[in-house]
């Protein structure tokens, strides 16, 4: 199942590539490895567009080793890094330890660079020396770049090195001091609620700087109808715009909060039902291009603090395909083929990984998927692979589980279990 469509047929792997597929070649190939995909969906290897690592300066949360077993389980074979880490990926020596760390790692770690120094907002990053590197996206994700003239500058320079921005769509004037959304819920609970207008005024001045820069931007995870609204214009229009959601955001509503457990803490927070209904119709009608985790990992005690204090982050990783696949599909919303999709060929384009996405056929890179989609299972406070905790899902049942990830040809998930 690739963007090509859907067939019966045996993957034949040699040497990092597809060889050969077609129907009954495994006994035509006496003595190879061959792992067992009876009854599973084979796809190109899921691509994740925004996933935390925290190294370098965090590694009590997570590693670059930790988070990337956890994707390879969750059947990515990509990952995207992002840069606020300590310190922030806003030079080609951070980012160049960030590539070099992921070298050994069981799924292909790509960098992400900050569009500021040190995510400040206030002077450009060398852009151009972490595009040699190979970095294909800038975002200062965690803070939206605030001052207009910057972003315009930034939209301009990035032109000319045919990469992408990528947007924090947060007015810090309006979400300073908020920790869940402005609404019902953060009434009752007496909370400080921030206002859905502090992404959507943000989508909209990148849209207009899109329009007057020709620059492609992309914007991340958006949590309101209002943003999915003006996306869908925008593409109508035909401005080089592409958006991600989370799977948090189409799964969980600000109602979650109502018990002060700083897991369901995240930033943008979890809205209501109607922009939950939103996100979904955004991603079926392709409004919404791509599922993106927002794996954001966080030490126990980091999250047990009170609701207010607590840093805002769940983890995705391993959750993302089964969530999609019960949400979306068995909520009829999209197909499986869909979904796969918003998880693998549209983010590896956005992200200009041309390694990853597919199609699954001969002489392209073995990065692979092999899920079984009737599989069902129970989400547990484990954590997985992770080194933290902070699972928003325990107890909820799901369908869909990685039976085998394939990385360059390498099996580095064999059975639902890791292998490095």
């Amino acid at each position: 199942m690739d963007a090509s469509g859907e067939r019966e047929a045996d993957v034949v792997v040699a040497d990092g590539r597809i060889v050969e597929v077609g129907p009954g070649l495994a006994s035509q190939h006496a003595g190879a490895q061959v792992l067992d995909a009876s009854g599973c969906l084979v796809s190109p290897g899921l691509v994740d567009l925004h996933t935390h690592l925290r190294q370098p300066g965090k590694e009590e949360a997570e590693t670059i080793e930790t988070g990337s077993r956890a994707a390879a389980l969750g059947g990515y074979t990509a990952v995207l890094a992002m840069p606020n880490t300590t310190p922030a990926m806003d030079c080609a020596a951070v980012v160049r330890e960030v590539l070099e760390l992921g070298r050994s790692a069981p799924c292909d770690v790509h960098a992400s660079g900050a569009i500021t120094v040190e995510r400040a907002g206030a002077a450009l990053a060398p852009m151009a020396e972490m595009a040699e590197l190979g970095v294909r996206i800038f975002t200062d994700d965690g803070t939206g770049v605030q001052d207009d003239r910057l972003m315009r500058r930034a939209l301009e320079y990035s032109v000319g090195l045919g990469v992408t921005l990528a947007q924090h769509c947060e007015v810090s004037s309006l979400s300073e001091g908020t920790c869940m959304h402005e609404g019902e819920w953060s009434s009752r609970l007496g909370l400080p609620g921030q206002p859905a207008e502090a992404e959507e005024l943000m989508v909209m001045r990148d849209i207009a700087l899109a329009r007057l820069t020709g620059a492609r931007i992309h914007l991340l995870h958006l949590s309101t109808a209002g943003s999915v609204a003006m996306v869908a214009a925008a593409k109508a229009s035909g401005l080089p715009v592409s958006a991600e959601a989370a799977p948090h955001h189409f799964t969980l509503t600000d109602e979650c909060c109502k018990e002060y457990d700083a897991t369901f803490k995240v930033h943008p927070p979890l809205r209501n039902a109607a922009d939950v209904a939103a996100l979904k119709a955004g991603l079926a009608d392709g409004s919404i291009d791509a599922i993106a985790t927002d794996h954001a990992p966080h030490a126990p005690e980091d999250k047990e603090r009170p609701f207010d204090q607590a840093p805002p982050g769940m983890l995705g990783l391993e959750f993302a395909l089964a969530l999609a696949f019960t949400e979306l599909v068995d909520g009829g919303a999209m197909s499986e083929a869909d979904v796969l999709g918003t998880l693998s060929w549209k983010p590896a384009a956005i992200a200009q990984m041309v390694d990853h996405g597919g199609p699954v056929e001969a002489g392209h890179a073995a990065n692979l998927c092999i899920v079984d989609p009737a599989a069902r299972w129970t989400v547990d406070a484990s954590g997985g692979a992770s080194r933290s905790r902070n699972v928003p899902y325990v107890g909820r049942e799901l369908r869909g589980k990685v039976r085998h990830t394939v990385l360059f040809g390498e099996p580095v998930v064999i059975g639902g279990e890791a292998q490095r």
